[in-house]
């Protein structure tokens, strides 16, 4: 009897032994992180507000991680193509994605995308948020907010509004003003935000709800005009923008998100090493300044918060999308 429990005794070591064994790669390798560069993937092209938020972020994660940051461009079908890219890689901390509005939270409902936002990843932060601007021709017959609006009532679907494609911001701003306003608006989608704001400014559309970055400049050199913009409040970036709110239209409030997200299945002590990260270096004075200059504020936020928040956003653009019909290409 002894003899046997002896054994019992030795196979329970044995065992414990072997699991000790199997998570000491996984504690070093949380202890280490990072060891060796860790890459970045933006999934819309070159030059946009996206790129060049990662780039900045990147620099300042290198600095903080002592270790590169690689960009990974993977631009396509709307942001999806990076999200899809970045759910195959390994859920081992080296490979993260800045994903925001379209691909996280739009995509996913007007159309069939190759990944689960659920299944596929874990959210970490928030890190930026931005409001979008109505903007029309400096040479446009309508000075207010006010002005559009009587103007679409007067005649209805004869203005019309630049979109990036179905369910881009820019998209989905115009739908809203159609809903909030009551009015009828004429949807023009094109291949990017930069065509549509060309087109703007050459008068062959009536108005746009742009992202701050590709306007901004333009509305400097009163060449565009702003109406209103999508924040609850005033934004501090443009304090002489008013809000939608203030312009006669109530509930339009929509504003484009920046998060990260890693591969499902990252270790906790690697999300949390990341978390700490982003709460670090979002707060770097130099880093807030230069999201200002890309018309974004940089923040962070809890796990828990960022989830909710995705579920808030989740929510919102599932009724916008059935009560208007609104499908993907």
């Amino acid at each position: 009897m002894i003899k046997v429990m002896q054994t019992r005794r030795g196979f329970q070591r044995l065992a414990i032994g072997v699991a000790l064994l199997c998570l000491a790669p996984l504690a070093a390798q949380a202890q280490a992180f990072p060891n060796k560069p860790v890459h970045l993937v933006v999934t819309y092209p070159a030059g946009g507000s996206s790129d060049l938020m990662a780039r900045i972020m990147g620099q300042k994660l290198s600095e903080y991680w002592k270790q590169p940051v690689i960009i990974e461009s993977k631009p396509g079908a709307a942001g999806s193509i990076g999200m899809e890219y970045t759910a195959r890689q390994a859920p081992d901390g080296y490979t993260f994605v800045i994903g925001n509005l379209g691909p996280a939270s739009v995509n996913p409902i007007i159309t069939k995308v190759p990944y689960s936002m659920e299944k596929d990843f874990v959210p970490v932060s928030l890190t930026a948020t931005g409001a979008n601007i109505l903007v029309v021709p400096v040479n446009s017959p309508h000075k207010t907010l006010g002005d559009l609006i009587a103007a679409a009532k007067a005649r209805p679907a004869t203005i019309s509004f630049g979109t990036s494609g179905p369910g881009s911001m820019a998209h989905l701003g115009g739908e809203l003003m159609m809903r909030q306003a009551g009015i009828r608006l004429v949807s023009v989608p094109y291949k990017g935000g930069g065509q549509a704001v060309n087109d703007l400014l050459g008068g062959q559309i009536d108005m746009m709800v742009s992202d701050a970055l590709p306007v901004s400049q333009f509305i400097k050199t009163q060449k565009l005009r702003p109406l209103a913009i999508t924040s609850a409040r005033r934004s501090a970036l443009f304090p002489d923008i008013p809000t939608f709110a203030e312009g006669g239209v109530q509930g339009l409030v929509a504003e484009n998100w920046w998060g990260v997200f890693l591969p499902a299945g990252a270790p906790k002590a690697i999300v949390d090493s990341y978390h700490a990260a982003l709460v670090k270096v979002m707060a770097d004075p130099d880093l807030k300044e230069k999201f200002a200059g890309l018309g974004v504020e940089a923040q962070a936020s809890t796990q828990a918060e960022f989830r909710a928040f995705l579920a808030a956003e989740h929510a919102k653009y599932s009724k916008l999308v059935a009560d208007n019909g609104i499908k993907g290409e």
